[in-house]
């Protein structure tokens, strides 16, 4: 029995770390509702296709890939501004699942969280790196979302949290896959991501908030990358909070866990302050 509790206070501890075809009128309600649909398909550019002629070999479009989500509304017709939702590496978390939804809802947004996992077999990728598939991912919960009615295709902005902060950066990092994507994000938010991997200019209004104390994605790989910007693109904006860890918003967390000799811990009053933060960027995005 205590091996079985370890085994299942080491499972939570992991999920803490990393941290549809529907019909096109839903029922508006604020529960969610599992949705399917399919990530974004990969066309070759024109320069990858000449490449590959010039090797004598054919690239053809990947098609997208099923995935499940949900979808939470806010009351009334709309048309409303929407928010794609990517989850950390350990897949989705109440935090992503349910928190966050009710809380963007509550304030006039759809949401859709995207399950970049279930359907490809995948329990995690904390082991493994990021998921380069997950970009695709959401554009096609965009193009997806934009289907219905009662969204404004518009003002639809992309929201991740650690892994998927990673892939929001690289989502509409300036000159990337945002080239290939028919439909653009009015705006990105990225939770506490590991900064390095991006050049730090984007093609939309970015948003990055990370935590001081954070050493499973550090504050200061973030001022580094905004460093290296230029200039070109959109406005970049880093907020720092104080004495923040990783998952500082998620408030199943409020007992501090240790992982990976790393510190995972809500902080109340950096999670208000990002909220706050978050909500008013949002506004200034969609011209509310």
């Amino acid at each position: 029995m205590a091996r079985k509790m370890l085994g299942l206070v080491k499972r939570t501890v992991l999920l803490a770390c990393f941290g549809v075809a529907g019909h096109l009128d839903a029922a508006h309600a604020n529960a969610s509702q599992p949705v399917q649909f399919e990530s974004a398909a990969i066309t070759p550019t024109p320069l990858q296709v000449r490449n590959a002629q010039a090797s004598g070999k054919v690239l053809k479009a990947v098609p997208g890939t099923p995935l499940r989500g949900y979808l939470t509304q806010p009351q009334g017709n709309g048309p409303f501004p929407a928010i794609v939702l990517l989850h950390g590496c350990a897949g989705v978390l109440s935090n992503d699942r349910q928190t966050w939804p009710d809380r963007l809802s509550s304030w006039g947004y759809v949401a859709l969280v995207v399950d970049s996992f279930s359907t490809r077999g995948i329990h995690e990728t904390c082991d493994r790196g990021v998921l380069a598939d997950r970009v695709y991912d959401a554009y096609g919960a965009e193009e997806f979302l934009s289907k219905y009615s009662f969204v404004d295709p518009r003002r639809i902005a992309l929201l991740g949290f650690s892994a998927g902060g990673i892939a929001t950066l690289e989502a509409v990092q300036l000159g990337g896959a945002e080239r290939l994507a028919q439909r653009k994000f009015k705006a990105a938010i990225a939770y506490y991501p590991n900064c390095s991997v991006a050049a730090g200019d984007m093609a939309v209004p970015t948003l990055i908030l990370a935590g001081e104390l954070d050493d499973f994605s550090p504050a200061e790989k973030c001022r580094e990358m905004m460093a290296r910007r230029d200039g070109k693109g959109s406005p970049v904006l880093l907020n720092v909070y104080e004495g923040a860890r990783h998952a500082f918003d998620a408030p199943e967390f409020k007992v501090g866990t240790e992982a990976y000799g790393h510190r995972v811990e809500y902080n109340a009053a950096a999670a208000d302050r990002s909220i706050n933060d978050v909500r008013a960027f949002l506004r200034k995005a969609f011209g509310d």
